[in-house]
């Protein structure tokens, strides 16, 4: 495959079918929403509104780090603060399947207002084939995934979806956004679930549960950046496990399993084998930052018979 040829055919394929429309870019800061982006923006200039959602799922400090990357870039990045629709959506979930589509609802609500708003037309977004395996197969619904499965994204929503990335996976994806010049910080970035946070959270998603995977996710990635692994996360389990106080009493906690994992192109992949050291870095971390935790566990399961993410 050559990749500048295939930026260049998608640039022109994108201007071809908006001509004089208005699109909205729906920017994750992820690497496939990015390199959507930029393809977009190489395509319509100015007819493209880049819009960030800030749905309270992110890592820390993502909308500003997001806003200051593209901005180097020329692209200017509009962030909306939907936290409280998003978790208000979420209130009381706790099987998986419906929170992700609770999430994919409010993903496409929030920009239905956006592209209303602006007159827009089209909602490009970073769609890739794994993407659409998953969701076609019901293992499970990725968000932006609707059209492949007989949702009317015109008719529910309001826009026509344009999709560049849809039949490429991982790898290639990432030598695209290589070729476009996005910054090797962005193109090689670890990948992050669409609907964040939400996938490492089991149970029911509440801003204070969602903070935990957040501080829990920080640690494990920052202890793991040396061996580049595909993925690395934490995630907090839905039960409570039996702890000790300080004084020696009882005290029911939270879990964190940590996952790292190597793969290609997301549809397998294998645990990393982390050194002891590591393990005990990251335990011992996690269980000074976050005391409400009591157990921190290893996942050594690959894909299949298990997932990648847990949600």
């Amino acid at each position: 495959m050559n990749h500048g040829t295939f930026a260049a055919r998608k640039v022109e394929e994108i201007r071809r079918t908006v001509r004089n429309g208005k699109v909205i870019s729906a920017l994750s800061g992820g690497i496939d929403s990015s390199v959507a982006t930029v393809l977009g923006h190489r395509a319509l200039g100015k007819n493209l509104q880049v819009i960030f959602i800030d749905d309270g799922l992110m890592r820390g400090g993502e909308s500003a780090q997001v806003k200051a990357t593209f901005r180097k870039l020329g692209i200017t990045v509009k962030v909306i603060n939907a936290r409280k629709n998003f978790f208000a959506a979420l209130r009381g979930l706790t099987d998986p399947e419906e929170k992700r589509k609770a999430f994919r609802d409010a993903f496409y609500r929030t920009f239905k207002k956006a592209v209303k708003a602006s007159g827009a037309q089209f909602l490009l977004q970073g769609t890739i084939a794994p993407d659409i395996i998953e969701t076609k197969k019901a293992v499970k619904t990725q968000h932006n995934v609707l059209e492949q499965i007989g949702i009317d994204a015109k008719k529910g929503y309001g826009f026509i979806a344009l999709e560049p990335l849809k039949t490429l996976f991982k790898p290639d994806v990432r030598k695209v956004g290589k070729i476009l010049g996005l910054p090797a910080k962005v193109y090689q970035r670890m990948p992050f679930p669409g609907p964040g946070l939400l996938c490492r959270c089991l149970g029911e998603a509440t801003p204070a549960r969602i903070e935990i995977v957040r501080k829990a996710c920080r640690i494990v990635e920052e202890e793991t950046r040396t061996f580049k692994p595909f993925q690395a996360f934490g995630v907090l389990l839905s039960d409570r496990a039996t702890g000790l106080t300080p004084q020696g009493g009882r005290h029911f906690g939270n879990i964190i399993a940590v996952r790292c994992v190597e793969s290609n192109d997301a549809m397998t992949a294998k645990a990393t084998r982390l050194p002891w050291k590591t393990l005990e870095r990251i335990r011992d971390r996690i269980l000074k930052a976050i005391p409400a935790v009591t157990k921190v566990v290893y996942d050594i399961t690959p894909k299949p018979p298990s997932t990648i993410e847990y949600i």
